[in-house]
């Protein structure tokens, strides 16, 4: 199943040329993991089991800028690449694209409060199974 979340672009995400900085494709990427996975899940596994999620892996291609006052959507398919790592394929659209403008495939693993890698937790694995193509 693809997820998709509206993005709108601001003046602050661009850089003197007037189109998306590219660093911000990141962020963007982030907030539509976190609409995927619920902040309120994500809130609770550090609240009540001090696990958290951290970057392991991450490569972005880009083919068309973005600038202000675009309206785009981000595109995620999740799957699980072992116990302890999730894989995100992630890509910005034009509603009317035909193509994406920046595709990126995020790594995720979890950490405990020390830092320690621990396995994916057993509610954020069958929340990607279900929702996996």
């Amino acid at each position: 199943m693809i997820h998709s979340m509206p993005l709108q672009i601001y003046y602050e995400d661009t850089d003197l040329s007037g189109a998306v900085y590219h660093a911000n494709y990141l962020r963007y990427f982030e907030r539509a993991r976190e609409h995927l996975l619920g902040p309120e899940e994500l809130v609770r596994l550090w609240r009540d089991e001090g696990i958290g999620f951290v970057v392991y892996k991450c490569a972005l291609s880009f083919r068309e800028p973005a600038g202000l006052g675009d309206r785009l959507e981000v595109r995620t398919v999740v799957r699980l690449e072992s116990d302890y790592r999730a894989v995100f394929e992630q890509s910005v659209w034009r509603p009317e694209g035909k193509q994406a403008m920046v595709e990126g495939t995020v790594q995720l693993v979890c950490v405990d409060r020390g830092g320690k890698l621990v396995a994916l937790p057993e509610s954020v694995a069958t929340h990607i199974r279900a929702t996996a193509p």
